[in-house]
């Protein structure tokens, strides 16, 4: 998939409109959320790879909330 196509088709502009962000889907889960797995693991953004450390926005907490975790998920202390 070209650049041009991935942004197309996957990306949307941020309400500031200070660079692009992942479109979600109705129900606000990524869209490259399959049931708690990621389709792109292997290749996912900085934005991703970085949850739950590396966000910091009001209300972060209760985004973690609703996101299941898998007890067995490398990497995560529960």
């Amino acid at each position: 998939m070209s650049l041009h196509d991935f942004i197309a088709d996957y990306t949307d502009l941020r309400l500031n409109r200070s660079g692009l962000t992942l479109i979600e889907k109705p129900n606000h889960e990524c869209i490259f959320l399959d049931g708690i797995d990621c389709r792109i693991q292997a290749v996912k953004p900085d934005q991703c790879a970085g949850f739950p450390n590396q966000w910091n926005f009001p209300g972060w907490r209760k985004s973690c909330e609703a996101v299941p975790v898998r007890k067995e998920a490398p990497g995560i202390a529960l």
